[in-house]
């Protein structure tokens, strides 16, 4: 029975997608900003709603200007994140080149960063402190990896950067799947390691109900600490979020 209604809800996922992309390539260029923004929050709760997840909130997310930074569990994240408030995500490139979700993800206003390209990382910093000073709501996951939402690993600190040049603040995030019944965390929608996109769906699909939990921090400002100090305080808050 379990596998039979997960077939159901994948069936479901799979019309919801290509219901999204379609009103992407045809809606969204007829959305101003803030439409747009409102048809991926909706959007996201939907698609959450069919695979068996209930996003619960935290804390108050800050208005721009302001830099998002979250642990990361899974590509779920971002549809949690999204579910809960709207915000432009720096993503692997990679993500771009997914069939339909690439397009999802742009459509969501995605900026784009080649790993491992010191280059590009300079580029995207850039981009990103020009859009925190027109005011705009940005996201990244600083630890790189995916973790399990139990452990959070070291934030990177590049991407920090964009914060401090644009003398914007940070709000720290911590993500944790829940089961609905047992209340432990779950690993169900973890994506790491060997996992594919396909594996890591059907898991979580045949997984008992699911609570995305979403605690929102108390946003900060450098105050003179560069990007390192600054990452590593901002890792000890979002663990301690965590708890």
């Amino acid at each position: 029975m379990k596998h039979w209604l997960a077939i159901v809800k994948f069936v479901r996922v799979l019309g919801c997608i290509l219901g999204a992309y379609w009103d992407i390539r045809i809606k969204f260029p007829k959305l101003n900003d803030e439409q747009q923004a409102r048809y991926v929050e909706v959007w996201a709760r939907g698609m959450l709603a069919i695979i068996g997840i209930e996003v619960r909130v935290k804390g108050h997310p800050a208005q721009g200007p302001v830099l998002m930074a979250a642990n990361h569990i899974s590509w779920l994240d971002i549809l949690v994140m999204h579910a809960a408030c709207h915000c432009r995500f720096v993503a692997k490139s990679e993500i771009r080149a997914w069939p339909v979700l690439g397009a999802l993800t742009t459509g969501g206003g995605s900026l784009y960063i080649e790993r491992g390209s010191r280059n590009d990382a300079m580029r995207v910093v850039h981009q990103m402190a020009d859009a925190l000073r027109q005011g705009q709501v940005l996201a990244v996951f600083p630890e790189g990896l995916t973790g399990d939402g139990i452990t959070v690993l070291p934030f990177h600190a590049n991407l920090l950067q964009a914060a401090i040049s644009a003398e914007a603040p940070i709000q720290p995030i911590a993500l944790q799947f829940i089961d609905a019944h047992t209340h432990a965390i779950s690993l169900a929608p973890c994506y790491r390691d060997d996992d594919t996109l396909i594996s890591s769906l059907w898991r979580t699909l045949c997984a008992p109900p699911l609570l995305a939990q979403v605690h929102y921090g108390d946003k900060q400002y450098a105050e003179g600490r560069n990007r390192r100090e600054w990452a590593q305080d901002l890792q000890a808050t979002v663990a301690h979020l965590c708890k």
